[in-house]
């Protein structure tokens, strides 16, 4: 299963990137075997300004066709570790082969996108930067496979 995230805002060199980087290598590499992966990411960024609706026009462009969407939201499902990994495994287990998580810029997604997905995720009621979001994820992945595979990164 293909993993993409879709998401607004480019990242700098700088701490956010490098963590960004490491997860979704170790992902890719924990994920291979099991599955899962490569992960993709396709920055989109609204240069002229037209807000969540524009944010959502770049973002359904960057989307695979017929993938599966999961937007990051705060009114989204909490879910622990293991939960989020066994759904993964499901998603897969099921024939989904493509996966695109969508992270929106600093307002937010546009609610006709959010209503468009799948599913919806939370990283808990606290809202958190989109940059900050997208680390978060990436290293759910990367523990996601790393619970999959048995592995011990996962200690809870």
């Amino acid at each position: 299963m293909r993993v993409h995230l879709c998401v607004v805002g480019r990242l700098r060199s700088g701490p956010e990137k490098q963590l960004v980087d490491d997860y979704l290598k170790r992902f890719d590499r924990t994920g291979r075997a099991l599955g899962l992966g490569p992960a993709r990411l396709i920055e989109v960024d609204d240069r002229k300004g037209g807000g969540m609706a524009g944010e959502a026009e770049l973002l359904r462009r960057a989307l695979p066709s017929g993938a599966r969407l999961c937007v990051l939201d705060e009114r989204g499902a909490v879910m622990s570790s293991p939960d989020f990994a066994r759904k993964l495994g499901t998603l897969r287990d099921t024939g989904t082969q493509d996966l695109a998580f969508v992270i929106g810029g600093a307002d937010g997604i546009d609610p006709a996108l959010r209503a468009e997905s799948d599913m919806a995720l939370s990283f808990g009621q606290m809202v958190w930067p989109h940059m900050l979001v997208r680390v978060m994820l990436c290293e759910q992945l990367y523990r996601a496979a790393s619970i999959l595979a048995g592995n011990p990164y996962h200690r809870a």
